[in-house]
């Protein structure tokens, strides 16, 4: 079978599903974090955002990852019918991923990824026009001249993806693929072999601030290259940047210094868009996130007080969370409890995604998050904190007195809330995750701690509604 045909057939089986695409508003923006509420990100309008969607590792540049054989050129990826799955399941946010290498050896993860299979990554930021050869067996780069096809792709893709209402991540540099992937460096084109300008990294010390002639040379081509993914998104409205995925904690004052760059680079700008950092792998602790200059980050697990899979944190330490499935799982784990966890106690919710047929978890947190997502749409989120100490659930989501989301994640299904701050009567709704379904119930009237029962089995969420008496 053919590689492209078989992509092809992959795709459906990946985006079948969901409801009919309908009409979205383009993306608001730039995104900010909430001056009054900075858990939040707002548009600009006032209006609370709630983050939530999937990602894969060629949304942007095309390789051939996972169940899709090695080949050069590699397959050419349906970013269109990526971004109608999107839409189908109400996701309005992705990381766009960036592969720095041009070629590599697959890892052992399983039999769909076997070692002996050679893996290719193209477009790339610079113009390969030699002369010299490099590892990959193709022109040497010149990192002095910027490939204007992969600028013109990335403005593309982020600005197709605004226009349906959804904001993208682009991601600068990508950190996992050199520390850990088999012969990886030997195909970075900031490896000595592999441009005619005579820089000479390493696969750490390119993630480093250094102070030699060599050091300062790298980061004046990386603040180079910085400078132009600025130049071509910075008029668009749903930009935010990663610094680097999975870089490990060597790269913290080169990722500072970084956020610190695109901040100051875009302050003479038109538009300032958030910068992130997400988790250091491996060995990175999340206080480095939160106490350093990004207006986003991605933590990892963290410690039992603050365990992002089973018992989310609610302090974001003035930070936006986006919490992530790949910092948090890889690609093995988070499902529809999960997302409702993260929601209730203020969090955003993003899945890394497979895309071949994908296990019941991946479909159920992928569910979940449109799910989420719309009754972030319905109330008043600017308003809405995490006080799980409010319902024996642990879980809720409030503006008290005014409107509550409580999540209850299994059975039994009897829990209680306390509804002191409420003065009148509650329009009572209950969800059900599994099936996706609403029903109503009747209305309750505010005082004291209410005893409520699921009207069905498995995890539930109940949103209350209320009105201050007269």
């Amino acid at each position: 079978m053919k590689i492209r045909t078989l992509l092809s057939i992959l795709f459906i089986l990946f985006a079948f599903g969901g409801e009919p695409l309908g009409a979205q508003r383009p993306a608001q923006g730039p995104l900010r974090k909430s001056p009054s509420n900075p858990r939040w990100f707002t548009d600009g309008s006032g209006k609370a955002v709630f983050l939530a969607g999937s990602h894969v590792w060629w949304n942007l540049q095309d390789n051939n990852l996972l169940m899709i054989k090695g080949g050069d050129p590699p397959p050419v990826f349906d970013y269109a019918g990526y971004l109608d799955f999107l839409e189908r399941n109400h996701h309005n946010f992705f990381r766009l991923w960036r592969w720095e290498l041009t070629k590599w050896t697959g890892r052992q993860w399983s039999q769909l990824y076997p070692e002996k299979e050679l893996k290719y990554c193209q477009p790339h930021p610079w113009i390969r026009s030699g002369p010299g050869v490099a590892q990959d067996g193709k022109p040497r780069f010149d990192l002095t001249r910027f490939q204007p096809g992969y600028f013109e792709r990335l403005r593309s893709r982020v600005r197709a993806a605004g226009e349906r209402g959804i904001y993208v991540s682009i991601m600068l540099f990508e950190g996992w693929g050199a520390q850990f992937l088999k012969d990886a460096w030997n195909y970075h084109p900031f490896n000595l072999s592999n441009n005619i300008n005579g820089i000479d990294a390493d696969r750490t010390g390119y993630y480093l601030v250094q102070k030699t002639g060599m050091g300062r040379k790298i980061l004046a081509a990386q603040e180079a290259y910085v400078r132009q993914v600025v130049d071509a998104v910075n008029d668009l409205d749903n930009v935010l940047y990663e610094i680097c995925n999975e870089a490990g904690p060597y790269s913290t004052a080169w990722q500072y210094h970084l956020i610190n760059y695109v901040k100051e680079y875009e302050a003479s700008k038109p538009k300032q868009h958030p910068v992130g950092m997400t988790f250091q792998y491996r060995g990175g602790l999340n206080s480095t996130l939160f106490e350093g200059p990004a207006d986003w980050v991605s933590p990892n697990p963290g410690s039992a007080k603050e365990n992002y899979r089973e018992n989310p944190s609610p302090d974001t330490h003035g930070k936006v969370v986006v919490s992530d499935t790949d910092h948090l799982w890889g690609h093995t784990g988070g499902d529809a409890v999960w997302v409702w966890k993260s929601f209730t106690r203020g969090l955003n919710a993003l899945l890394m995604e497979d895309m071949p047929p994908s296990p019941t978890w991946q479909d159920s947190a992928r569910e979940a998050m449109g799910q989420a997502r719309r009754y972030a749409e319905k109330i008043d989120l600017a308003a809405m904190a995490p006080a799980g100490e409010l319902s024996t659930t642990g879980y809720c989501l409030t503006a008290p007195g005014r409107e509550y989301i409580v999540f209850q994640p299994g059975n039994p299904g009897i829990f209680s809330l306390d509804l002191e701050k409420v003065s009148g009567q509650c329009a009572v709704e209950w969800f059900s995750v599994i099936s996706g379904t609403t029903s109503v119930g009747a209305d309750i009237t505010g005082g004291g701690r209410h005893t409520f029962s699921t009207p069905f089995g498995g995890p539930a969420v109940l949103y209350l509604k209320c009105k201050p008496g007269k």
